[in-house]
C-alpha cells in the first residue's frame, strides 16, 4: 500500500477501537452499574413485573424475623410477616404495586441491588448475576413493641399511637400504631387480591394504612408547655423563678380569657405568682398561655420548638419522614396563647414529643431518630452500622437538668402523681380538646426508667378522659424495655 493509505487505514483502526472499547465501556456500566436506575426510572412499565422473582433479604429486630420471603412453586417468592398488625410500623409493606416502611427506607439493600452489596460481588455485578438480598436489622426492642401494640389496642381509643427513643443515641425502641393492618394481606402475589385489600383498608375513616407514630398529627394539648417551660428557662428563667398564674388570662386584643382547667380551682393555679415548676407540675393554663404571648413570647417558643425539630419532617429512615409539627408563627397574642397550651394551630407526632422528651433526657442535645441498626450481607457479614447522629441542641445541660427536675415534679406532686412508684420517672400529661368530638388527644410524654433513665416515652390515645389516662401504657412499655 501506498504511504498515505496505510496512514488512513491506520486511523481507522485507532477509530473503530476506541468505538468499541467505549461501546464494551457503555455496555458494562449500563448493565453492571445503571441498571438499578433504569429500573427505578418512572417510565419504565417492566419495573413492578419481576419484583416477585427475587429472594429479598429480611428484616429482623433482637434476632426474630419480622418480614422474609417463601418460595412458591411457581419459583416466586412470597413476602411473609411475624405479627403483621403489630410490626406493620416498622416494616411496612411490599405489594405487587408498592413498598413502605422499612421495605421501601431499604428496598435495593433487601432485593440486593444496593452499591454497597456489590462491592463484596464486584464479579457477580459485572456479569449480569444476582447479588443476594441482604438483611436489614431494626433498632426496636421487639417484646416493648408488642407490649405496646397490646396496651393501645385494648385501651379503648379511636386512634392511638405510642413512641420510645433511645434518648442518647435517637434509635427508635417502639413505634406502634392503632388501628393497624396485616402487611399479608396487602402483599399478596394476586393483584386483584392486592387492590382490593389496598382499597379495602384505604377506604376505613381511621386510615389503618397510615402510621400514627410519624404520619398523624395531633394537638399536643399541655405536653407542649415542655417547650413552652424550655423557652422560658432559655430567658433566664429558673425553675424556682416565681411566674404569673391565676385563674383566667385574657391574651392582649383577645375577646375570650383562657382559664385553668375547672379542676385546678382552689389550687395553686389560682395564686396570683408561683414558682415555674408548680405551674408546670399543675399545668396551669393561665401561666404557658401568657408566656406564648406576652413573655417570653412567640419568638421565644417558636425558636425553642425549632430547637426540638418542629417545623421538620423528620428523617428516621431512608427516605422515611414524619409528617412535620407545627408552633404557629404569629405576631396575634391570641393565637399564640392558644398554641401555647397545645391547641389552636399547633400539631405534633407523637414522634416529635419523643422528641422533645428525649432532648431533656440527653442534657438538651436532640438526637436524629434511626430506625435502622445495621444492614448485613447475606452471608452474615456487617455491610453498614448507623452511627448515632446529634440533630441539634434545644437546651444547654443546666437548663435541661431544671426541665427534668420540672418533668420530675409531675410525677411526684403533680397531674402525673398516679404514676409515682412506676417506672415513669418523669413526664408531663396533656389533654387536648378536638372539637365537635365526644373525645380528647390524650397525651402522655416522659423518661425512665428511674434507676438509670435512658429511654424517652411519648403515648396519645384518643378517647374521653384525660391525658393522665395515656400515663399507665407509658409506663408498661418502659417496664417492657426492662425498666
Amino acid at each position: 500500500m501506498k504511504p498515505g493509505i496505510d496512514r488512513a487505514v491506520g486511523r481507522t483502526w485507532v477509530v473503530t477501537l476506541v468505538m468499541v472499547i467505549a461501546l464494551m465501556a457503555n455496555i458494562t456500566y449500563v448493565q453492571g452499574f445503571d441498571a438499578q436506575n433504569l429500573r427505578d426510572d418512572s417510565l419504565n412499565a417492566r419495573q413492578f413485573e419481576d419484583r416477585f422473582k427475587v429472594d429479598r433479604g429480611p428484616i429482623v429486630a433482637d434476632g426474630e424475623r419480622l418480614a422474609w420471603s417463601e418460595e412458591r412453586a411457581d419459583h416466586r417468592y412470597q413476602r411473609r410477616y411475624k405479627d403483621g398488625p403489630v410490626f406493620a410500623p416498622i416494616t411496612g409493606y411490599f405489594s405487587v404495586f408498592a413498598q413502605t416502611g422499612l421495605e421501601q427506607a431499604e428496598n435495593h439493600f433487601l432485593d440486593g441491588s444496593d452499591a454497597r452489596l456489590a462491592t463484596s460481588n464486584f464479579v457477580d455485578k459485572l456479569i449480569g448475576e444476582h447479588v443476594p438480598g441482604g438483611t436489614v436489622e431494626a433498632t426496636v426492642d421487639v417484646k416493648a413493641q408488642r407490649a405496646a401494640y397490646d396496651a393501645l389496642a385494648s385501651s379503648g381509643a379511636r386512634r392511638a399511637a405510642a413512641v420510645v427513643l433511645d434518648a442518647g443515641t435517637g434509635a427508635v425502641r417502639v413505634m406502634a400504631s392503632t388501628p393497624s393492618y396485616d402487611p399479608n394481606d396487602v402483599s399478596t402475589l394476586d393483584r386483584e387480591k392486592a387492590v382490593n385489600a389496598f382499597n379495602r383498608l384505604s377506604g376505613q375513616k381511621l386510615k389503618p394504612l397510615l402510621n400514627k407514630a410519624t404520619g398523624e398529627l395531633f394537638p399536643p394539648g399541655s405536653t407542649f408547655k415542655t417547650v413552652v417551660a424550655a423557652s422560658a428557662l432559655e430567658a433566664g428563667a429558673s425553675a424556682d423563678t416565681r411566674v404569673r398564674a391565676g385563674r383566667g388570662y385574657r391574651p392582649p386584643g383577645a375577646g375570650q380569657a383562657i382559664n385553668n382547667d375547672a379542676g385546678d380551682i382552689g389550687g395553686s393555679c389560682d395564686l396570683n405568682r408561683i414558682p415555674l415548676i408548680e405551674a408546670y407540675a399543675q399545668s396551669c393554663n393561665t401561666t404557658f398561655a401568657y408566656m406564648g404571648a406576652e413573655e417570653p413570647g412567640n419568638d421565644a417558643v417558636h425558636r425553642e420548638a425549632a430547637g426540638f425539630g418542629f417545623g421538620d419532617r423528620i428523617e428516621y429512615a431512608n427516605g422515611l419522614k414524619s409528617a412535620p409539627s407545627s408552633f404557629p408563627e404569629t405576631d396575634q397574642p391570641a393565637l399564640s396563647a392558644l398554641g401555647a397550651i397545645g391547641q389552636g394551630s399547633t400539631v405534633a407526632s407523637p414522634l416529635q414529643m419523643a422528641m422533645v422528651a428525649a432532648g431533656v433526657l440527653n442534657d438538651g442535645v436532640v438526637m436524629r431518630p434511626h430506625l435502622v441498626a445495621k444492614v448485613r450481607a447475606s452471608d452474615g457479614s456487617t455491610v453498614d452500622t448507623i452511627s448515632p447522629r446529634r440533630m441539634s441542641r434545644a437546651l444547654t445541660s443546666g437548663q435541661a437538668k431544671q426541665m427534668r427536675d420540672l418533668m420530675k415534679a409531675v410525677v411526684e406532686r403533680g397531674t402525673g402523681k398516679s404514676l409515682k412508684g412506676t417506672s415513669v420517672l418523669g413526664g408531663k400529661t396533656g389533654t387536648a380538646d378536638v372539637e365537635g368530638a365526644a373525645y380528647n388527644d390524650r397525651w402522655f410524654i416522659g423518661f425512665g426508667p428511674p434507676e438509670n433513665p435512658g429511654y424517652a416515652v411519648a403515648v396519645v390515645t384518643e378517647a374521653p378522659g384525660y391525658g393522665i389516662e395515656s400515663g399507665p401504657i407509658a409506663a408498661k412499655i418502659i417496664d417492657a424495655l426492662g425498666g
